[in-house]
């Protein structure tokens, strides 16, 4: 019965989740917070190109360190093709199934969402970073994020990092201000990022970055997500 409730739950998410996409470009699944807003779970299907194999990946962020908890991170690549009309949801899907206890864990609750409070509709947008402004209207805080990335190499030989400069500003008048990510870590392959969303718990505590990544391959590019967390 939990099974079929979660399978169930994770349709719904997976039905609001970004279009779905032909070729390597991956979908992003908002999972849900713990209830204290202490960590956060989300998730990322698609299809390998040109093997056509289904693949999906499951991750549980801690907000006070930006870093994955002790076994935060599972995956699953399949060994066959997907059959015409499939998209590798199913594959999210058995991987969703078998890390329940993973999410009990951490008190992950999949109908615990995250609040939107800001998402990208730009389809081309720009490679060098950018700014962006949103509001959140239950505390009445607003913020302005700016991404600032760094790119060397070309090719096969790219590597890049970033991070996010926020400053929040409350109804009062006072501010604060965060940097978010790790500006040392450089990722190879990674050609450019985009804030694709931004997400804050029910408590207003924590703040989700949905990043969207550009990532080089043989043929050209795919696209892969990730996430910067930031306890406010």
């Amino acid at each position: 019965m939990l099974l079929k409730k979660i399978i169930l739950i994770i349709s719904a998410l997976l039905l609001c989740a970004a279009g779905l996409w032909a070729g390597d470009v991956a979908s992003f699944v908002d999972l849900g917070f713990s209830p204290d807003g202490r960590t956060y779970m989300f998730g990322q299907y698609g299809v390998l190109s040109p093997s056509l194999r289904p693949w999906a990946e499951l991750y549980i962020v801690d907000m006070r360190t930006n870093n994955f908890v002790p076994n935060g991170r599972a995956s699953i690549t399949e060994t066959s093709p997907i059959k015409a009309g499939q998209d590798g949801s199913g594959t999210f899907y058995q991987l969703v199934s078998g890390s329940a206890a993973l999410a009990n864990r951490y008190g992950v609750n999949f109908q615990n969402q995250g609040l939107p409070l800001y998402i990208s509709r730009d389809e081309n947008p720009s490679s060098d970073g950018g700014k962006i402004d949103f509001r959140d209207f239950i505390s009445g805080k607003s913020y302005k994020a700016e991404l600032v990335q760094y790119v060397e190499g070309s090719g096969q030989n790219i590597r890049s990092s970033f991070y996010i400069s926020l400053e929040s500003s409350s109804p009062s008048g006072s501010s604060k201000k965060y940097t978010v990510g790790t500006p040392q870590l450089k990722r190879p392959g990674i050609v450019s990022y985009n804030i694709k969303r931004v997400i804050i718990d029910g408590g207003g505590e924590s703040l989700i970055f949905v990043i969207e990544m550009k990532r080089v391959t043989d043929t050209g590019y795919d696209i892969r997500y990730m996430v910067e967390a930031q306890r406010l």
